[in-house]
This record gives C-alpha cells, sequence and structure tokens, in this order.
C-alpha cells in the first residue's frame, strides 16, 4: 500500500538522522587514528568534491556574489567554531551524550529568536525552554560525579549552532543554500589544516581511516538529500518531532560500536529535552508562527562542516 506524503516525509527525515549520525559515529571512529585538524580536513575535501558536483548540476555556481552577504561570512565564522567544539566532545566523550545536548538547539533558535530579532515567545515557550535547559543541565551534571568538562564543549556548540541558524535565515533567498554549503565545507576544510600542528601534526593517512572519512563525507550529502525530500513531501509539523531519531540513532551507534551505555541521568535530561522540544513544537502550531521551530534549525542540528 502506497504511504501518504506525511508518512513519506516522516520515513525520509528519519533517514536523513541516521544519514548524520553515522557521519559523527565514522569522525569518531576515524579520531582514533587522525587528530580532530586532519578530520576535518580531509572529511572537508571529499564533502567538498561532493558538493561541487551537486552545485555544478545546478548550475548554482552562476551566483557566487551572493556570497558577499555578510550573514553568509557569519554563518562561517560559527559553523567552523561549532564544527570545532562539537569535534573535540564527540572524541572523548559517548556519542550519544553528545547528541543529547544538541537536542537542545530548536529551544535555543527559539530563545535567540526571541532576544536577538524580537519574536514574540509566549511564557509556556519560555517554561519549556527553561525545563529544555535543565534537561540539559542534568545531561552534563556540574559538581556531580560523572562530570566532564568536555561536555562544556558540546554546550558551546549548540551556542555556535544557534547563531549560526540564526544567521542563515537572514541569508537572501536568492542565494543557492548548496553555494553556502560548499563555501562552509572550504572554511572549515582551511580551519582543519590550520588545527593540524597544533593537535598534534599529520598521521599517515591508511586506506581504513581515509575510507571512514570518505564514508562520512557520503553519509553527510546523503542525510542532505533526504532531508530535502522529506520537506518536499509532508507538512513540517508532522515530521518535525522525527528529527529526534537522531538522538536513538546516537544511543544505538555507540552501543554497538563503541560499547557505550547510556546511564540513567542522560537518558532522563535527554527526555526532558525531547519533551520540551516537542511542547515548544506544539505551542508554536497553536499560536500559527509564520517560522516553525523546525525551520529554524539546520537540519542536522549537529555542527558537520557544511
Amino acid at each position: 500500500m502506497a504511504l501518504s506524503p506525511n508518512l513519506r516525509g516522516a520515513l525520509f527525515m528519519s533517514v536523513s538522522m541516521a544519514g548524520f549520525t553515522i557521519n559523527d559515529a565514522f569522525a569518531k571512529l576515524a579520531s582514533q587514528g587522525m587528530n580532530m585538524g586532519q578530520i576535518m580536513l580531509v572529511r572537508g575535501v571529499f564533502a567538498t568534491i561532493l558538493l561541487a558536483l551537486l552545485v555544478w548540476r545546478t548550475g548554482a555556481f552562476s551566483r557566487l556574489g551572493g556570497l558577499r552577504h555578510p550573514s553568509v561570512f557569519l554563518r562561517m565564522v560559527c559553523e567552523v567554531a561549532a564544527t570545532v567544539t562539537f569535534l573535540t566532545a564527540l572524541m572523548r566523550l559517548p556519542i550519544a551524550n553528545v547528541h543529547a545536548v544538541l537536542q537542545a538547539l530548536p529551544l535555543a533558535v527559539t530563545m535567540g529568536a526571541a532576544l536577538f530579532y524580537g519574536e514574540p515567545v509566549g511564557w509556556r515557550r519560555w517554561a519549556a525552554i527553561a525545563v529544555g535547559f535543565a534537561g540539559v543541565m542534568i545531561i552534563v551534571r556540574p559538581g556531580l560525579e560523572g562530570f566532564s568538562g568536555w561536555s562544556l564543549l558540546a554546550l558551546a556548540a549548540v551556542g555556535f549552532c544557534m547563531v549560526r541558524d540564526l544567521a542563515t535565515r537572514q541569508i537572501p533567498g536568492t542565494t543557492p543554500t548548496a553555494l553556502v554549503s560548499i563555501a562552509t565545507s572550504i572554511a572549515v576544510s582551511i580551519c582543519g589544516a590550520a588545527l593540524i600542528g597544533p593537535f598534534g601534526g599529520w598521521s599517515p593517512l591508511t586506506f581504513a581511516n581515509v575510507s571512514l572519512l570518505l564514508a562520512a563525507a557520503v553519509f553527510l550529502i546523503f542525510g542532505y538529500q533526504f532531508i530535502i525530500m522529506a520537506m518536499r513531501e509532508g507538512d513540517v509539523s508532522f515530521m518535525a518531532p522525527f528529527r529526534y531519531t537522531g538522538l536513538l540513532w546516537a544511543i544505538l551507534l555507540g552501543l554497538v560500536i563503541f560499547g557505550d551505555i547510556p546511564d540513567l541521568m542522560m537518558l532522563a535530561g535527554a527526555a526532558i529535552v525531547v519533551a520540551s522540544g516537542l511542547y515548544a513544537l506544539y505551542r508554536e502550531q497553536v499560536v500559527a508562527r509564520k517560522t516553525p521551530i523546525v525551520h529554524s534549525t539546520g537540519p542536522g542540528m549537529a555542527p558537520d562542516g557544511v
């Protein structure tokens, strides 16, 4: 039986979240043989080549002038900073913990839109934001047993991603998305090259590591293609909750690949963050905002170097 547009969109959204999370898992695996800067460079080169093929096919290279907009530059800077903080945390923490913190991004974007753009946010959504960040504190657990300072870098990545997504909303619609993506990918690659020395120098490339990072880049582009397909299929409000399946993939991959077993505090905090995000989305539908929270956040939530 044929699926409805909403169900197809939900399926595509779930597949895209799997692609983004598998990309992160492969990058984490590659970190066992090379430093973060080298990962950013090698994966960035692969992603840039793949994106260049997409941009060439769409003819977007004829509109390079759109990249001169200040918001494009701000987005690139924030994506670079988010990638550095995210990958650093990812290399030292369980993948599920890092992704659990990142589920607070939609709430952070709602808060940022209210503070910087003056968008109306009622007391119920402010309460959801407060509860959601309380959930983040349960995951990070500052001052308690099990606290890791690296968790603060995951939280910093949320902040950089928030500014990135707010800046993205200011980029003119005439600027092709693929062009912004490839410019950001080049910026991340250059930053990675600059960080190779400070982070320990170049490590010999092995077939295994190159294969992992090539696969990471492929799954990254795979995730982008499926999220575009999802947005063209069903209602945004129906598909938005399926973004959170990325956390389920992170827990599963962390368990199967890295042997990480989430503790109760992480699971409880993640549940609070996800529930708060879903409630905020529900309230946005109730008040019929022009720009739902799902439109305000990057495709995979996490920084991806693209």
